[in-house]
């Protein structure tokens, strides 16, 4: 598999300028920074919530965890994680694991944690556990303009 057709689609149409980079096989984001060298606090990743009003895309850097107990105090909604199953169908292009940080064109709603703004540079899964896109923190930053934004992540990794 290559960058999701639907990532693709969407960076193109925007005119995004962006890369794409191979890694070797990841199965977590904490090992694509390594496989790829790149720090964890600029690797973007997402983790796909619901409840019964439908789902939400937090995103947050590969450096640390989602604290739900916090995401839910910011959304005032009870969410929790979806599943799978669930996951392959909303995200049918990408690789179960590996769906981009990118929520507009799977039409999902999303919210960004405060710890991804003010970088230079920002990388995501492309769709696949083998490639990341690369582009600079500011067109990232406008990809995700419309998204609210929070503190709703624990530090997992230390920085030096």
């Amino acid at each position: 598999m290559s960058i999701a057709t639907r990532l693709r689609w969407y960076l193109d149409s925007r005119g995004i300028d962006y890369e794409v980079l191979p890694h070797s096989h990841t199965s977590t984001s904490l090992e694509t920074a390594k496989a790829a060298r790149v720090s964890s606090e600029h690797i973007a990743k997402c983790v796909i919530l619901e409840d019964e009003r439908g789902y939400v895309m937090a995103i947050l850097p590969a450096s640390c965890r989602i604290a739900l107990k916090a995401i839910r105090h910011v959304l005032h909604r009870p969410l929790v994680l979806a599943s799978e199953p669930e996951l392959e169908s909303l995200f049918a292009d990408c690789e179960t694991g590996a769906v981009p940080p990118v929520a507009e064109p799977y039409g999902i709603p999303a919210v960004v944690d405060d710890r991804l703004w003010g970088l230079t540079d920002v990388w995501f899964e492309a769709g696949d556990h083998e490639e990341l896109v690369h582009m600079t923190g500011e067109d990232f930053e406008g990809l995700l303009g419309e998204a609210q934004h929070a503190r709703f992540t624990r530090r997992v990794v230390k920085i030096h």
